[in-house]
């Protein structure tokens, strides 16, 4: 079985290798120039692998013929590295230089020798040729990968990643080759499945030709933090195993009785060392470290940090409304804290009596005391020089100096406790508006200049979304402000009437006050007016202010009497009303409307000409219409400034009237319509659901919903 499926793999790479030779040829010298520093030697490879899978095929893999195969094809690899890597744009090394040419030499002294020897003798008569084209074959494969690493390193700046494909495709066979040889000349067996497999590897290189050929991908390509690590771990886990391989051929060579002693006491070590990195929070730090320190060129994965940090800031690490999500502060000192790996922080904001002082803290152990803080000149030196302090150097050195020599007025709680190690200032268009301190990570570590950007970059985010919060607090508390200014300028506007309104009264008093009739219409007036003074100051005060009230039905009639009433010291009003006539509104706010709309009529009429009020149903609407012979309007002005805030035609007039009564009218799903021309006076019409028609709209709905079920 495992016979069948070599030769299969045989003959499917001798015919990708194949077709790819013959689709290289094809393609355009110029764009093959232009893509790859060595076209021809990547033909010649192709080719020459092609030759390879053909003596795989035609004898077996591992067989002394393919061995000498594989000269040819490993000759062609490192033709292809020299005419890449030995040029002014990716300079080779001396050494790697005498080392490409003391592997050609090899591979074509092998070659010779191999094709004599068979061609003479054969490979029955020649039984020292496979060991020693085996040992020749793993000669040039460390050659190459050593070529192939320092050439990489050095040249990949500056060349294009079909290039680096390509080198990575030579370092796969020869790795993979070298493995198998590696096995058994250690174990003293033959690796007969993965020589078999052999194939299969080569058939994983020919897409790297293909793509290579064609420029697919990037033009760089590098794998992220978390492929890179566990990459890293996979192959830990193959030293391991090849560790326990060598310790068990030593044992055995050694004698039987230290074989299982020798396995058991590398599991023992390596369960322990697991062991050890799961339970212990302090170890995996070390090892993070030590990865980030050895392995990848920058400490922090900027990308998935970036990611994380913003994410934190936005909504919290886990968005499920905890009071870590719920707290912006608490969330910025979260954030900084997990940059950095802190397992800890603490948040300064400003405090009433000056400086900062500890407001929030995140996973603190033990918490601060009260006096924790910064001093304003400290904060204020902080935020001149944008200093992020290193506690463990100001302990080290002289106390609060700067290397500088600013002194920042470090506090001495803060130098005092271990177990804060940085003071990062959170500045936001020069201006501090917070002040984080982190707790010491498990693996402490001096800072360096990543570790300052980061930083520096993660407070001024984190200062905007302080910032934000600051502004939205600030605007809500303007809107509240404004909100108020606004109910007070229409509280202004209906005090003005009220004074107009009683100051008449007092006029008229030095006429009429003998007659009773006129006291008896002066005692309703006042109390009409003292009623509406004490609205005015509930509905200023937000305190008192009580539930708004709900649209219902409400009778018309009656409430334009009551407005008739209150008017008729300035004036007699003719009011006409359908009988039984209801609105679905809210009476106050109506009553509002109509004593605007009916003041406006007669400041706009002459003394002696009259103001009518008339209401009826009409079109499934309550209409209102207060009707007076006054001077009028034009077109323009409804059109442009009779709702506008502010604008008046009255010397004294506060422009809120009519627009305060619009704003109420559409509140309740009402309208207001203006007929004017100048001279002729106007009709202001009020326009309010029906009570009617809304009770049979109600009760078809009901009808309706009792239907459906």
């Amino acid at each position: 079985m495992l016979a069948t499926l070599s030769y299969i793999l045989c003959v499917a790479a001798l015919a990708s290798f194949s077709g790819a030779t013959l689709w290289l040829l094809m393609r355009p010298r110029a764009r093959m120039a232009a893509l790859m520093p060595a076209p021809r030697w990547q033909v010649l490879v192709a080719a020459a692998t092609a030759l390879w899978c053909a003596a795989l095929t035609i004898f077996s893999p591992g067989s002394s013929e393919a061995l000498v195969a594989q000269m040819v094809r490993d000759g062609a690899m490192l033709g292809w590295l020299g005419a890449t890597f030995w040029s002014p744009r990716a300079p080779m090394p001396r050494p790697l230089r005498l080392i490409l040419r003391m592997l050609a030499t090899i591979c074509l002294l092998a070659f010779l020798l191999g094709a004599a020897a068979h061609w003479r003798a054969g490979a029955a008569a020649a039984p020292w040729m496979k060991p020693t084209l085996t040992f020749t074959a793993m000669i040039v494969a460390i050659g190459g990968l050593l070529i192939i690493d320092g050439a990489v390193r050095r040249a990949s700046g500056g060349l294009r990643m079909p290039v680096l494909a390509v080198a990575g495709g030579f370092a796969m066979l020869w790795a993979y080759e070298l493995n198998v040889q590696l096995i058994g000349a250690l174990t003293g067996a033959k690796a007969s499945t993965l020589i078999a497999l052999l194939p299969a590897v080569a058939l994983l290189t020919v897409p790297i030709h293909i793509v290579a050929a064609m420029d697919i991908g990037r033009e760089r390509m590098r794998l992220s933090r978390t492929a890179a690590t566990r990459s890293l771990i996979l192959l830990g886990a193959a030293v391991y195993l090849i560790l326990i391989a060598l310790t068990g051929a030593v044992a055995r060579a050694v004698g039987s009785d230290y074989a299982e002693l020798a396995q058991a006491i590398s599991l023992a070590v390596a369960l322990g060392a697991g062991g050890l990195m799961l339970a212990s929070a302090r170890s995996r730090a070390w090892l993070a470290v030590i990865i980030s320190k050895h392995f990848f060129e920058h400490r922090y994965d900027y990308r998935a940090e970036w990611m994380r940090f913003t994410a934190t800031l936005a909504q919290g690490a886990k968005g499920d409304g905890s009071d870590d999500d719920r707290n912006l502060y608490r969330r910025v000192a979260k954030a900084l804290a997990q940059l950095t790996g802190s397992p800890g922080a603490l948040l300064m904001l400003p405090a009433a009596s000056g400086g900062f002082r500890v407001a929030e803290q995140w996973h603190w152990p033990g918490g601060v005391g009260e006096e924790a803080g910064l001093s304003l000149r400290s904060a204020f030196m902080l935020q001149e020089t944008q200093h992020i302090v290193d506690l463990d150097a100001e302990r080290r050195g002289a106390p609060g100096k700067h290397p500088a020599g600013v002194d920042l007025a470090i506090p001495d709680w803060l130098i005092a406790d271990t177990r804060a190690w940085v003071v990062v200032p959170v500045l936001h268009f020069q201006r501090m508006i917070a002040i984080a301190v982190l707790h010491r990570p498990a693996v402490s570590r001096a800072l360096d200049w990543e570790d300052l950007d980061v930083l520096r970059i993660a407070g001024q985010q984190a200062a905007s979304y302080l910032a934000e919060s600051q502004s939205q607090q600030a605007l809500s508390e303007a809107r509240r402000f404004d909100e108020f200014n606004r109910r007070f300028a229409f509280i202004m506007h209906d005090i003005k009437n009220l004074a107009s309104q009683l100051s008449l009264l007092a006029r008229n008093a030095e006429r009429h006050a003998d007659k009773p009739e006129f006291r008896a219409d002066m005692t309703q007036t006042l109390k009409i007016s003292a009623g509406r003074l004490s609205d005015l100051l509930v509905r200023l005060s937000p305190r008192e202010r009580g539930p708004a009230a709900e649209p219902g039905r409400t009778l018309v009639e009656p409430l334009l009497n009551e407005v008739a009433a209150e008017m008729r010291p300035r004036r007699a009003l003719f009011v006409g009303c359908q009988a039984g006539l209801s609105a679905w509104a809210e009476a106050g706010a109506v009553r509002q409307i109509v004593q605007h709309l009916v003041a406006n009529a007669i400041d706009a009429s002459a003394p002696d000409t009259p103001v009518q009020v008339v209401a009826v149903a009409e079109q499934g609407r309550a209409r209102i219409d207060v009707i007076d012979q006054g001077c009028g309007m034009t077109r323009e002005f409804i059109r442009d400034e009779l709702f506008k805030p502010f604008v008046s035609t009255k010397e004294s007039g506060f422009g809120l009237g009519a627009f305060e009564a619009l704003q109420l009218a559409q509140g309740m799903g009402g309208a207001i319509e203006v007929t004017s021309e100048p001279g002729k006076g106007s009709n202001f019409t009020l326009w309010l659901p029906l009570a009617d028609a809304r009770a049979a709209a109600g009760g078809d709905a009901r009808v309706m919903k009792a239907g459906m079920k």
